[in-house]
């Protein structure tokens, strides 16, 4: 792994961490486990698609392949969500708001740890 994608992932894990916290007092014990669930279920999803979105980076052609990938990971991973929920005792709201929001949240901070790989796109 690079130096940029272990820093995307404690980023991740930071935002993902203080996210839980902040949810923690206004929740209750299932709603609790739905959020806990939603950040395991999202924290590595998120870090293997910003792996394979820069292993895409570096070879050209392959960019858009891993964009879609890791784009397509993520609603299925909503997919997973939902039938966890199903099939499970926890909450639908907390626990899937929980989900969208931490893929959100990590999905913008993208740009921050990719764009140095994209200024210099235009350099051979």
């Amino acid at each position: 792994m690079s130096n940029r994608t272990i820093g995307y992932a404690a980023a991740c894990t930071a935002l993902v961490g203080f996210g839980v916290l902040g949810c923690w007092p206004l929740l209750d014990g299932s709603g609790r486990m739905g959020t806990v669930a939603a950040a395991a279920l999202a924290l590595p999803v998120q870090v293997a698609a910003f792996a394979a979105l820069r292993w895409g980076w570096s070879r050209r052609r392959h960019f858009l392949a891993a964009w879609a990938a890791g784009m397509m990971a993520r609603v299925l991973l909503v997919g997973v969500g939902l039938v966890l929920v199903l099939v499970s005792d926890l909450p639908p709201a907390p626990t899937l708001l929980a989900l969208a929001g931490f893929l959100f949240g990590m999905l913008l901070i993208e740009p921050f740890f990719i764009a140095k790989d994209l200024r210099g796109a235009g350099q051979p």
